[in-house]
This record gives C-alpha cells, sequence and structure tokens, in this order.
C-alpha cells in the first residue's frame, strides 16, 4: 500500500490528510512547526486561524454557506471541528480558534493511518503516481519550497499581499457607546449576545477618521515585492484611498442597523465580531490593514468605543503565494510538470478558509479513488465542491485567487426566477447531487 506525502497541516493539507486516511490510504503529513513558523503563525497546534476566527455565513442563500453544508455532509474534518467549537457571531458560523485547532491536532495524532513529521520542507520531495506527494503549505510557502515550485512550473508562479484585522480586548470597549445588532436584524433581537457590537459614526466622526487612515503612516513593503492584492480582502487603507465614502459602502456601511439610542441609521459603524466563545476579546471585521502599529494604536482609538481600546492583536499583511491552476494544474489537481504532485488550498488559488478546506477534502477525495483501483470520480460541477474544480480549470489570460461564488456553479435555465429564488434552487440542486454522488460514486463516503 502507498504511503501519500502531505505538506502542510494548515486546512487543506489536514483535510486531505482526514479524508485519505478515513478511506483506508496511510498518511505521512509533514509540517514545519514547532521547528518553525511562517510571520503570521504564533501556536504549534494544526489549522492556526491567522486571519478572521469566522468561516462566514451559513446561509444556503449565498455560495460558502451551501459550501459548508456540503462539506459537513460529505464528512468533513474541519466542517465537523468548527461546528464542536462555533462562538456566536449572528448569521455566521466563528469558532473559538485556539479550541479550534486543538481538536483538529487532537483528532489527526490519535488517527492510526496518520504518521506526523516535523520538519522544514524546501523542495517538493519525490513522488511518483503510486507515492504521490500533495502540497498544501498555504499561502506563506517558505521560501526555498516556493522558489522550487516555482522552477517546476515556471512563470505560473505568483504573489500578492493579504491582510490581518486586528482584534482588541472586550474589557476595553466603552459599551456605553456602542450597541449590538445584526444587519436587518435576521431574527436576532438588539442587545443579543449572537449579534455583532457596533461601534456608530455621525458624518464628522466618520469623514475625520478616513482622513486619518489616509494620512497614517503604513508599513511599505520591500523594494523587490510587488504588491498585489487580493479584491476581497483589502486594507482599508486602499480602500479609503479610492474615495472618501468607499468605506461607507464597504466594511463601515450602515445599512439594516439601527442605533436604539438614537432611533436612526448611523452615517457608518465598525462591527465587531466576538473572537471566542466567552466574548473576551472582537476581531474589527474587515479591518485589515498595513498601518504601522503605533500608527494603529492611535487611529483605532478614535473609533467611538474604542477610545481606550487594548490591541491583543495589531493589524499585518502576509504574502500568499500561489499557482496559475488552469495552465499548471490538470482535472486531478496534479502538476503537469511533475505527475504525482498535488496542490491542495491556497498555493492553489483558492482564497479562504471554507475554499481551502474544500480543496483539501476534494483533492483527498479524488486521489483516494485513483489509489485504490476505482475511476476517478469528482462531486458533480452542480455542487459547491465540484466549484472547486471548476474554478481552478476555467481559462483566463489573469488568474486570480477567489473565494467561492455562485459562479463556480452552472446557472439555472429559468431566468424568470428572482435573485434569492434563484440562488435557493441552486443549493437544492447542489445538495440533491451532492447526496447521489456521496451514495453513488466510489468512495464518495469514507468507510
Amino acid at each position: 500500500m502507498a504511503t501519500v506525502t502531505v505538506v502542510g497541516a494548515g486546512l487543506a493539507g489536514c483535510e486531505a490528510a482526514w479524508q485519505l486516511a478515513e478511506r483506508g490510504v496511510d498518511v505521512r503529513l509533514i509540517e514545519q512547526k514547532p521547528l518553525a513558523r511562517t510571520p503570521a503563525q504564533t501556536t504549534d497546534t494544526f489549522c492556526e486561524l491567522v486571519c478572521s476566527n469566522s468561516m462566514r455565513g451559513a446561509s444556503l442563500a449565498n455560495a460558502v454557506g451551501l459550501l459548508k453544508e456540503e462539506l459537513r455532509r460529505a464528512g468533513s474534518l474541519i466542517l465537523s471541528s468548527a461546528d464542536a467549537t462555533r462562538v456566536p457571531a449572528g448569521g455566521a458560523l466563528a469558532v473559538d480558534r485556539e479550541r479550534f485547532s486543538a481538536t483538529v491536532t487532537e483528532r489527526l495524532r490519535a488517527h492510526p493511518r496518520v504518521t506526523l513529521e516535523s520538519r522544514v520542507v524546501e523542495s517538493i520531495p519525490e513522488a511518483s503516481h503510486s507515492s504521490p506527494v500533495v502540497l498544501a503549505t498555504g499561502p506563506l510557502t517558505g521560501d526555498a519550497l516556493a522558489a522550487d515550485l516555482a522552477r517546476v512550473v515556471g512563470r505560473g508562479h505568483l504573489a500578492y499581499y493579504d491582510a490581518i484585522a486586528p482584534i482588541v480586548s472586550a474589557d476595553s470597549i466603552d459599551w456605553d457607546k456602542v450597541f449590538k445588532q445584526s444587519r436587518y436584524g435576521k431574527g436576532i433581537e438588539v442587545g443579543d449576545d449572537e449579534a455583532y457590537v457596533n461601534c456608530p459614526f455621525d458624518e464628522l466622526q466618520y469623514r475625520a477618521f478616513v482622513a486619518d487612515v489616509l494620512a497614517a503612516q503604513k508599513v511599505e513593503p520591500r523594494g523587490f515585492e510587488e504588491v498585489r492584492y487580493f479584491e476581497g480582502c483589502l486594507p482599508i487603507e486602499v480602500m479609503a484611498s479610492r474615495g472618501e465614502m468607499t468605506l461607507a459602502f464597504g466594511p463601515m456601511k450602515p445599512v439594516g442597523l439601527c442605533d436604539p439610542r438614537t432611533g436612526e441609521r448611523p452615517f457608518a459603524v465598525v462591527q465587531l465580531r466576538p473572537e471566542d466563545a466567552a466574548a473576551t476579546a472582537y476581531n474589527l471585521v474587515g479591518f485589515q490593514t498595513r498601518m504601522t502599529w503605533p500608527e494603529q494604536g492611535r487611529v483605532l482609538r478614535t473609533i467611538p468605543g474604542l477610545e481606550q481600546a487594548e490591541l491583543h492583536r495589531y493589524g499585518s499583511v502576509h504574502r500568499n503565494t500561489f499557482v496559475d491552476a488552469p495552465r499548471v494544474l490538470d482535472t486531478r489537481m496534479q502538476l503537469r510538470a511533475r505527475p504525482g504532485v498535488y496542490l491542495a488550498g491556497q498555493v492553489s488559488g483558492v482564497e479562504g478558509y471554507v475554499e481551502s478546506c474544500a480543496g483539501g477534502f476534494v483533492c483527498g477525495v479524488m486521489l483516494a479513488q485513483s489509489l485504490l483501483g476505482h475511476v476517478v470520480t469528482p462531486p458533480p460541477p452542480t455542487t459547491a465542491l465540484g466549484g472547486v474544480l471548476t474554478h481552478l480549470g476555467r481559462d483566463t489570460n489573469d488568474y486570480q485567487p477567489s473565494n467561492v461564488t455562485w459562479a463556480w456553479l452552472p446557472p439555472m435555465t429559468d431566468r424568470r426566477m428572482k435573485k434569492r429564488e434563484r440562488y435557493e434552487a441552486m443549493s437544492e440542486r447542489a445538495l440533491s447531487d451532492l447526496g447521489k454522488w456521496i451514495d453513488g460514486a466510489p468512495l464518495a463516503r469514507a468507510a
């Protein structure tokens, strides 16, 4: 029996390793921690969530909600661990990041078919069809390994920058100046523990805040680095530079909110989301930034309610490494230039926690099917899981990382449907087709 080497114990690597092991394939999972860490990592556990603690919306009327439900039904390690460690977040799935990482780590350590190895991998390990390698090294793939990958795929190797939002202590929030409420209620009453915390701005406060953000000193990239931001995770100063009202229509939009003290909608808001089950700390939603740490302390304390904010974590930017998947990967997520080597997660060009997990799941299942002598049968293209392969294979002149969107799935033929009705119908179709795949495809269901 072959052993699959999985490099990287992040979301994609852990999911791929679990799916392979659950189907009877031996796995060697290599992780550089505790010997080394990326600049964004602070713990020695697997699946460390270094940005937000949210896996985003749960509604089946949005694409990421559908993807999570598919993973849940298909037996995902990541989703079951997230469900077991969730914290209040309105209509989103957010987790206690320490408990989540510990849960994933413990389950993999206990699996009889998973062998763990701590080692820094600086080149692509030797691989073959019978002894394959899965690279799931994430957005911060080490320089040496990234260089070796670049050598193999040529100019398909690209880089851009992702940004991390700050975290503040709950005790340091002025609760008399903020209010709890989720947009449009969504079934949650004002003041409910599961609602977001809102820091309200009037117009003068908002315009002064934008001016402060623009004027603040920023951490500049090194001279040889080309900054290519992902549109779905822009630093607030980049958004502010596009126009004074950009933030008010972005992460600071007040729509669907009403300040109970005034009975009116604020001009703008900063929303805070709990970081842990006890709500001892809060994440500034959508507030990725590359302001210097002293400037972050100054500017963020001009937010109403955060005048005395204690920052548990400052915002920062980090590199994201990914390949031009349509040109360098085949339909099984295998490098065309190096048979036996597979890519999963953000290094393949998906963006987001759930999408990385999905990439690991799909890669693991297809690889298990191949190794155990079955016809490789991926999830149907009408599902969000199948949409991972649609995204990776979509030919474009400028391939970019992407969160899951409805564009990953084929549209409904009935164009008369309203948007929400159409999305709900696509979800219904997807879950029906996923169920048929789980019941009928070889090894779609773990042993």
